[in-house]
């Protein structure tokens, strides 16, 4: 079965689609008592959903490939059939597809029911496929999976086949070579081999503990956004990591964001008040939905404290435009199938900021935005990317706000992004609740695509606060507000920073910049002299003191990525100079003579160079 009114599918997710239900008929011919969910086509392939006492196993993946591989050559022809809701239950029903037949469900009354068959094998299907299966060409299952039905953590855990397929054996194989570089430069692999980050259970999924090494990339990154900011005029807050119920309930995050966050922190007097009155659950939600009981929430977004920060005082024209920056951390409510290492988390830190403009200073302010994270992405060598406007969905009820404002908010944006001399795409449904946003769509350089940077218009957070400004006709005017997160998060952005560099990070992020290197312990006291002169500049730089060999040593310096090595035999500690073995710069392998290497080395921590494979 595939997803329900789907839009019309390309020819290649037709491909996949159809290769889906392959999969599907190869596993009932081979495990005949299987129970099939939902089997769509993704980006990136296809994967179907099923209930099994047997566990599969990567022998059986090779056991399926196979019988798809007879069930393609039969050249099965697939064929729609339409039915009624009720022939469409009475066939699940007797073939035992318990889950399919909860999705009939989720058919609207009066929308068409159709069945689809090749060979032996029919389902519960929206479709479409392709006509014949002898035109799926180039197919390969990759991983099993667990899968929560419905996505559901309450409710039973299926097993999922991922596959993929394409129109040609050269494009799957070019497939299948990016996926396997994806693996080695998976951050969560790398992250541990750098010793970058750590996730713990007890702690909690989706929180991330930051080890020395990962902090100190975080913190040259931070201080790398910082000058910036200082350079375009922003001021630094700081702000709690819980607010009362009734700040969200204005910013509209509570209810509109409600299923996003963390679940609200009931004041202990109140809680105690609801226990003696044996309140349930359900009475408990609801008297906190309507306001009866009050709470905290922790911090699903810095924008209604920067608000109050903002109001907090009498604000004039003269004053605008204020903005507000903060390395702000919040919380958001993941389902536990969702979490991904650091791309996909329940608590990060936002390099945040809002400013609070007049309405005539929003194109500037949003140019000095965009140039913000042009600075970035040209720093770290991410060239390749576009740019996307979310919009507003017309037929969704998520959003807060008139439509006049959010009119003259989408208008704006569009006429900056046309500013920008890039392509860009609008795409209704990207919006955030309060306003339309840019997001930056970047491509890695093994041609994954990220959402990154991000700049948002909002009309409406200023009704809400009812945020002022003293006009130059003395009487009290509306501000605009724009929210910014350049990097968007840092566990994030450095979770596609390390796959994108594959841990070989330019010398200035590194976490050790320098690792020195001795033939024997006798030269350790020239090693200490030079290490000492490192620390002096600023490099960060150590020493390798085991007693093993040079090869060993090499090789442990290679394996955590270290941008240069510093080799001391008898002859440099003779003629105090240096041998140089570089991973980033081949051309420093020359140097000989300290005062240069350092000369080069700190020129090419002030430009942020990067390495040479880039």
């Amino acid at each position: 079965m595939s997803d329900l009114n789907r839009p019309k599918m390309s020819s290649l997710e037709e491909l996949r689609h159809s290769a889906a239900h392959v999969m599907a008929a190869a596993v009932l011919r081979l495990f005949p008592n299987a129970k099939l969910d939902i089997g769509p086509p993704t980006d990136s392939g296809f994967y179907h959903d099923f209930d099994l006492d047997h566990r599969f196993t990567i022998e059986d993946l090779l056991k399926i490939e196979e019988e798809m591989k007879k069930i393609i050559k039969e050249n099965q022809k697939f064929e729609r059939i339409l039915v009624s809701r009720e022939e469409a239950a009475k066939f699940l029903t007797e073939r035992n597809q318990s889950y399919t037949l909860t999705r009939l469900a989720d058919i609207p009354e009066g929308a068409p029911i159709t069945l689809y068959r090749n060979g032996e094998f029919t389902n519960l299907c929206a479709g479409t496929h392709v006509s014949y299966t002898k035109q799926i060409k180039a197919f390969k299952l990759l991983s099993i999976a667990g899968s929560y039905f419905r996505g559901d953590e309450n409710n039973k855990q299926l097993q999922r086949i991922y596959g993929t397929a394409f129109p040609s054996k050269e494009e799957l194989d070019a497939h299948l070579h990016q996926s396997e570089e994806a693996k080695n430069r998976d951050h969560r692999k790398i992250g541990k081999e750098l010793q970058l980050f750590h996730i713990d259970d007890t702690v909690g999924n989706g929180l991330i503990l930051w080890l020395p090494r990962g902090a100190i990339l975080r913190k040259q990154l931070q201080a790398f956004i910082s000058k910036e900011l200082e350079r375009q005029g922003y001021e630094e807050v700081f702000t709690p990591h819980i607010g009362k119920l009734g700040l969200y309930r204005t910013s509209g995050h509570f209810p509109y964001y409600s299923d996003s966050q963390f679940p609200p922190l009931i004041e202990r007097d109140s809680l105690q008040q609801l226990a003696k009155e044996n309140k349930s659950i359900k009475e408990l939600s609801a008297s906190i939905k309507n306001g009866a009981v009050d709470g905290y929430l922790l911090k699903p977004m810095n924008c209604p404290m920067h608000a109050k920060i903002y109001a907090s005082q009498t604000r004039s024209y003269r004053e605008l435009p204020v903005r507000l920056s903060e390395f702000g951390t919040v919380y958001r409510w993941e389902q536990s199938g969702e979490l991904t290492g650091m791309t996909r988390v329940r608590g990060f830190t936002q390099d945040d900021a809002h400013i609070f403009c007049t309405e005539d200073q929003v194109q500037q302010e949003i140019q000095g935005c965009l140039e913000l994270v042009k600075i970035i992405l040209k720093t770290l060598g991410m060239h390749n990317y576009r740019v996307r406007v979310g919009l507003r969905d017309p037929d969704s009820s998520k959003y807060t706000g008139s439509a006049e404002l959010w009119n003259k908010a989408e208008n704006a944006l569009i006429a900056i992004a046309k500013s920008l001399g890039v392509s860009f795409t609008t795409e209704p449904g990207e919006a955030a609740f309060y306003g339309p946003k840019i997001d930056f769509i970047v491509k890695d350089v093994i041609n994954r695509e990220w959402q990154l940077g991000t700049i948002q218009v909002d009309y409406n957070l200023p009704i809400r606060f009812n945020l002022t400004y003293i006009g130059s006709d003395n009487k009290e005017h509306r501000p605009v507000m724009i929210h910014r997160a350049p990097f968007g998060s840092w566990e994030r952005f450095i979770g596609v920073l390390i796959e994108h560099f594959g841990g070989n990070f330019p010398t200035w992020l590194a976490p050790e910049q320098i690792r020195i290197l001795c033939i024997n312990d006798d030269l350790l006291p020239y090693a200490q002299k030079i290490h000492d002169l490192f620390q002096s500049k600023g490099f960060r730089s150590s020493i390798d003191k085991h007693s093993d060999k040079l090869g060993a040593k090499i090789r442990r310096a290679e394996l955590i990525k270290i941008p240069h090595m510093i080799i001391i035999g008898t002859k440099e500690a003779e003629n105090k100079t240096i041998s140089v073995r570089s991973r980033n710069h081949k051309k420093l392998e020359s140097i000989t003579q300290l005062d240069e290497f350092i000369t080069a080395f700190d020129q090419e921590i002030t430009n942020r160079t990067l390495p040479d494979s880039f």
